[in-house]
């Protein structure tokens, strides 16, 4: 069964982490709804939530990866509701 889920992401210091942070989401397009992006350059940060509805394991997986990169702290919020 298929969720919808939200991603939050925090960039810090986006400059260093913004290309590897984009290779992963470009992996993930084909589960991507939605992504909106707030650059925060005064504070060397920038904030994105990107909407995804896929499988749970692939949504872990994709959180998982952008976890990894350096300077990235992400979260995810699952629907309770399957699709």
């Amino acid at each position: 069964m298929s969720k919808i889920a939200v991603i939050g992401a925090v960039l810090e210091n986006p400059d260093s982490s913004q290309k590897e942070f984009n290779d992963i989401v470009s992996e993930y397009k084909h589960i991507i709804r939605g992504r909106m992006g707030l650059p925060m350059s005064d504070l060397e940060l920038a904030v994105i939530s990107i909407t995804v509805l896929g499988e749970t394991d692939e949504i872990n997986s994709f959180v998982g990866k952008l976890g990894k990169i350096d300077g990235v702290s992400v979260k995810a919020a699952f629907s309770k509701k399957d699709i």
